[in-house]
């Protein structure tokens, strides 16, 4: 974990927020996976067998991969989401297995956003205060 936070540098506290959420709200487990030379490693998330979310650490923070299925993404259209979510949802091409999206982490308003994307995809197992705040 050093190696992340160290690679996250200044969006460390991103991370953890990130982390926490999911260990708040989903009864899951998650673990590194090495996704090869142009991805490196991820934090990998799966719920029921399916993947939840990937979590890349990088140069100054970390991008997020959440995989929306059609449904999840009409429905995901009609959230209020910030520029950079909004940005990504739009450009997505959509593949058999959904749009996948890489969300680049820089905010706090991009953590709210990816939790609101993560609620639409899988409703959490044991819902936090905070997720209950969050508005879909």
């Amino acid at each position: 974990m050093k190696e992340i936070f160290a690679s996250n540098g200044s969006k460390k506290e991103l991370w953890q927020n990130l982390t926490r959420f999911i260990a708040d709200n989903y009864r899951i487990k998650s673990d590194f996976a090495f996704y090869g030379k142009n991805y490196g490693r991820a934090l990998r998330s799966r719920k029921a067998g399916k993947a939840l979310l990937s979590m890349y650490p990088g140069e100054e923070g970390f991008t997020v991969q959440i995989v929306l299925g059609e449904t999840a993404a009409e429905k995901a259209a009609g959230l209020k989401l910030g520029k950079n979510a909004r940005k990504v949802l739009e450009n997505a091409r959509p593949f058999p297995e959904g749009r996948w999206l890489f969300i680049r982490i820089g905010s706090k308003p991009d953590i709210a956003d990816v939790q609101r994307l993560l609620m639409l995809k899988a409703p959490p197992s044991r819902p936090s205060r905070n997720a209950q705040s969050l508005k879909c």
